[in-house]
């Protein structure tokens, strides 16, 4: 997915933000009568009339991006640049994201068993230096963390669970390199190295080196992708036969497999909750999970099945609540005949439908322009694909592949996006189960001339603020429609006179009570 090789062919088989507020129009006007004068807080509203979610301003939704450092695909640029270069880098696509309202990234930290961060368990990654095992001289995860949260963007820790190396000559990796100290660990295929997914140990390490990250660094998720046994190759096998031996227990290999991964993701689950209970954990699998001619239970496709083919079972994933989402790649247009972008997004609401796992789509930004389909050249594919979620409420959102793209912007296609949905910003969806509670109300809520000030609220990780319409209505609590901005701090500058509502969010999105202030002329 995310090395070039585009999944077309696998199926085969706008406000810039400024310093820490997040800031969006007003939708409507609301004047205060000639001659009033400022005042601290607004007066009772008036009679509240019904109030109903809004299709067009959802008060939710997931909205992401993601950030490959695989082969320096999107970040950083090119192997060897100096700190404060790279820094700017990833500020310039942070900056991006929060310009199209997206509240979200996801970053890999782990492309082939190496590391983004200072880490014990596995080299530095050559994506940093050029060198594999070369010491960066900083760490870049507490920035990539902190720099997210400060624009009020939620950091997903992205990693690749079974690839060992894109070398498949193991001499030439760090001494220190997993793979060269367990070399039993791994199975070649191609040109590349992997770890065997049927062996203990390396279920046990790849768990170890994501808790490590877990409890060393301020994370709100844990991501792996679709790679999980590698994509068929013709000629080539992967080789596991001595583990399917050994751990086989008289199961046929192809369920052997499955039963590998599955387990695996229990594993992590457990151990990500265990170690913070407020991080999620997810995978983005391949978008196909069977078709109707494999199980009559499958979409109406054609294309490869992860189930079969990479032993990714995600419907078992879905029904075991061994993770908070999932997110299929669905990286097809609509009408494309092995992979309806039509097909598969009902198929995958009614998968996680009354299961408690989120649903979200993956988006094929990477594909807007490309010339060998129609339907890409078509500056509204990927609108179109929003619009259609909207039929299904359990789609709660959608991220983009990739970081690259948001800063190109194919055909405008971003623009026609953000112009058709993301006409405000939304808070991230709720999940229960990862705990967490409202905070208190903001406290101390003032308006001086056009900025308004506030009290820092306890467990407080950002705030909302929501300017009323003329009419007074408030329907904050069921609709972003009134939604202006999401700021890191408690100050905000109003862009327009009257009545604004102040709410404290926790990290999960907990929402307080709103406190009300009232923004006259000056």
């Amino acid at each position: 997915m995310r090395t070039g090789r585009p999944l077309i062919a696998a199926a085969s088989l706008a406000v810039l933000a400024t310093g820490a507020a997040f800031v969006f129009g007003p939708g409507g006007g609301e004047t205060p009568a000639a001659g009033s004068t400022q005042t601290k807080t607004a007066a009772a509203p008036a009679a509240t009339p019904a109030c109903a979610a809004e299709a067009r301003h959802p008060k939710r939704q997931l909205r992401g991006v993601w950030i490959a450092t695989v082969k320096n695909i999107d970040w950083p640029s090119r192997t060897g640049l100096a700190p404060d270069r790279q820094k700017a880098e990833y500020v310039r696509i942070l900056d991006a994201a929060v310009q199209r309202r997206l509240n979200a990234v996801f970053v890999q930290v782990r492309p082939a068993s190496d590391a983004l961060y200072r880490s014990s368990l596995e080299p530095w990654s050559q994506y940093l230096t050029g060198t594999p095992g070369k010491d960066p001289g900083w760490d870049p995860l507490p920035f990539l963390i902190d720099e997210a949260h400060k624009r009020g963007l939620e950091f997903h820790a992205w990693f690749n669970p079974y690839r060992a190396s894109y070398d498949a000559n193991l001499a030439r990796l760090p001494a220190t390199h997993p793979a060269r100290r367990n070399p039993g660990w791994t199975v070649r295929f191609g040109d590349r190295v992997y770890y065997n997914p049927g062996l203990p140990s390396v279920r046990e390490h790849v768990a170890k080196v994501i808790t490590d990250v877990v409890r060393r660094y301020d994370v709100d998720g844990v991501h792996f992708d679709d790679y999980f046994y590698p994509y068929p190759e013709p000629g080539r096998v992967f080789d596991d036969r001595a583990a399917f031996t050994k751990y086989g227990n008289g199961r046929a290999l192809p369920a052997w497999r499955r039963d590998n991964v599955n387990t695996l993701i229990a594993q992590v689950d457990k151990a990500v909750h265990a170690t913070k209970g407020h991080v999620k954990f997810g995978i983005s699998p391949f978008g196909i999970w069977r078709n109707k001619t494999d199980d009559p239970t499958g979409s109406a496709t054609g294309g490869m099945s992860a189930y079969d083919a990479i032993y990714a079972d995600a419907r078992a994933w879905i029904k075991a609540g061994t993770v908070d989402y999932v997110m299929p790649q669905l990286y097809w247009p609509r009408g494309f005949k092995a992979a309806d972008y039509r097909a598969l997004v009902p198929w995958w609401a009614r998968e996680v439908k009354g299961t408690g796992v989120d649903l979200y789509i993956g988006q094929a930004f990477y594909r807007v322009g490309a010339t060998d389909d129609k339907a890409w050249t078509k500056p509204g594919e990927l609108a179109a694909h929003l619009t259609l979620n909207r039929r299904h409420e359990q789609v709660g959102g959608d991220v983009y592949f990739s970081a690259k793209q948001l800063l190109t912007n194919p055909l405008g296609a971003m623009d026609r996006i953000v112009k058709e949905h993301y006409g405000r910003p939304a808070l991230l969806p709720l999940m229960k189960e990862r705990g967490g509670s409202a905070p208190p109300e903001p406290a101390g809520v003032e308006a001086e001339g056009t900025t308004l000030t506030w009290h820092a609220t306890p467990g407080a990780r950002a705030y909302a603020v929501y300017r009323l319409p003329a009419s007074g209505a408030d329907c904050h609590a069921e609709s972003a429609r009134d939604l202006v901005a999401v700021v890191s701090g408690p100050s905000f500058t109003a862009a327009s006179p009257g009545t604004y509502l102040i709410t404290a969010l926790d990290r999960l999105h907990h929402e307080s009570k709103p406190a009300r202030v009232r923004v006259d002329p000056a």
